[in-house]
């Protein structure tokens, strides 16, 4: 008996050291497109909760020019690369709401710009356009959303990728002087 025991706490010990694993796999199998778009995510998402902290109008002001940068590139990204070669594989509902949500977060985005921190409502402003954001990010991430459609879709998402890396960094030494103003 002391036998068996040994070998069902092994078998126990066994599973628990595989589901991890799979989990960390599946992470790593997200085509490149993918892994950037949410890494994107995570970083603005931070952002917000760390803006959420602030009580100096200069720290707010400096943070929301990092977001402001960091999702307009982001947007640019999706809008240019991303959507119009998933068109087709990702259903065509899905693809114009986050057209849509994408127009109504450059308008906050312009509006909050045109603000200063001291300014009434600019605090509220910023917290409604992370939660939009959070909200647009959770569509796309969520299973059957726009991100698990496109990876059973027939663009090389790794391509897409490098080809994403490559305008963002171009787009961050473009609009990131002009964001200094």
């Amino acid at each position: 008996m002391a036998t068996t025991a040994k070998a069902d706490t092994s078998k126990k010990t066994t599973s628990k050291k595989t589901a991890p694993r799979r989990t960390r796999r599946t992470n790593r199998r997200d085509p490149l497109a993918i892994s950037l778009l949410k890494k994107d995510h995570r970083e603005v998402d931070a952002m917000f909760d760390e803006y959420e902290q602030l009580e100096k109008d200069a720290e707010k002001l400096a943070l929301f020019n990092k977001i402001a940068l960091a999702l307009k590139v982001h947007i640019q990204i999706e809008e240019e690369i991303f959507y119009p070669e998933e068109r087709g594989d990702v259903e065509d509902d899905l693809m114009d709401e986050a057209y849509v949500e994408h127009d109504s977060a450059k308008k906050m985005i312009a509006e909050i710009e045109a603000m200063k921190p001291s300014d009434q409502f600019y605090d509220a402003k910023v917290k409604v356009l992370g939660e939009y954001i959070k909200h647009h990010v959770k569509e796309e991430e969520e299973p059957g959303g726009m991100f698990s459609q496109a990876k059973k879709g027939d663009e090389d998402l790794d391509a897409m990728g490098e080809r994403m890396a490559a305008r963002k960094e171009e787009l961050m030494a473009e609009l990131a002087p002009a964001q200094a103003n």
